[in-house]
């Protein structure tokens, strides 16, 4: 079994500041961070140092080469399936407040320009079994779904960011959906946890979701079963790649064959590390870094 992500490569521009900026105002920034980034980049790393070597395709803009599919290639990434493109990679701007909170702007750049005939270039390499993890930053994602449910390759999906987009998407498709409050709303029009989990279980009763809940941890829940698991006490310096760690750890703990209870606690343990630490990328832990924080609280 291998995992393929098809997912999206970015070059961060995180603005340390007081507070977000509102409309109207004009505010200082007290640093200025230049770094890579992007929910599909986050998670190849994360797949990597949680223990697989997960293959990445996706596109970028000539300039960022070295940049991007460098820190890939470093992380044990496997970057046979990157094309360089003309024109600019995506980007985020990131303000980061004093509370270590965050709000995002994305630019899509090459990250929009996956066409079918590379999807199709690439899901020729897989096969039965493997999967393919998917975020909602990149183009071709409802086509993607449609060949890799094809090929019968299994589908981890994580809609971040929400958009309209996602009504069009064949979620049926979908084995493992990994998602957030904000994006559960978005897509069931529920707020509270457990309607938000019976509603997806209602439309797709054959899927497995994961609901991330911020401070009070994170659910799981399947047709026949429902797992709870708080979190775990750090600093919070920058929650900007938490998420996409817990995603990185969660795969790669079922993919080796691990509980779905010690999955979740694995990945949320991950998670915390990273959310002590400034960065994207550069603020998922290794393995091993994980083990040793994860025994400290005897979980």
């Amino acid at each position: 079994m291998r995992i393929l992500n098809f997912g999206s490569l970015n070059v961060d521009y995180i603005y340390e500041v007081e507070h977000f900026v509102l409309p109207g105002e004009t505010i200082s920034s007290d640093h200025l961070t230049i770094t890579t980034g992007g929910k599909g980049l986050n998670q190849s790393i994360a797949l990597s140092k949680a223990g697989l070597t997960p293959f990445h395709a996706g596109a970028i803009g000539k300039a960022d080469e070295e940049l991007l599919k460098g820190l890939l290639d470093s992380n044990g990434v496997n970057t046979d399936f990157i094309k360089v493109l003309p024109g600019s990679s995506g980007h985020a701007v990131i303000q980061l407040d004093k509370h270590g909170q965050n709000c995002i702007i994305l630019f899509g750049g090459t990250n929009q320009q996956i066409d079918q005939e590379f999807v199709v270039r690439v899901l020729e390499n897989f096969n039965k079994e493997d999967i393919v993890l998917l975020q909602n930053e990149i183009s071709s994602i409802e086509y993607i779904m449609e060949k890799a449910n094809e090929k019968g390759m299994k589908i981890y999906f994580n809609p971040s960011p929400a958009s309209v987009k996602l009504c069009e998407y064949p979620m049926h498709y979908v084995d493992t959906i990994i998602l957030n409050e904000v994006e559960g709303e978005q897509l069931t029009g529920e707020s509270n946890i457990d309607n938000i989990l019976d509603s997806l279980l209602r439309k797709y009763p054959e899927i497995k979701i994961v609901l991330t809940l911020g401070e009070r941890g994170v659910a799981y829940a399947d047709k026949d079963r429902r797992e709870y698991c708080g979190i775990y006490e750090s600093p919070v310096v920058d929650t900007t790649a938490a998420g996409d760690t817990f995603t990185g750890y969660f795969i790669s703990c079922i993919i080796k064959g691990m509980d779905i209870l010690n999955s979740l606690k694995f990945a949320s343990a991950a998670a915390a590390i990273a959310v002590s630490k400034l960065g994207a990328a550069c603020s998922i832990p290794a393995f091993k870094e994980v083990e040793e924080f994860a025994r400290k609280f005897n979980r």
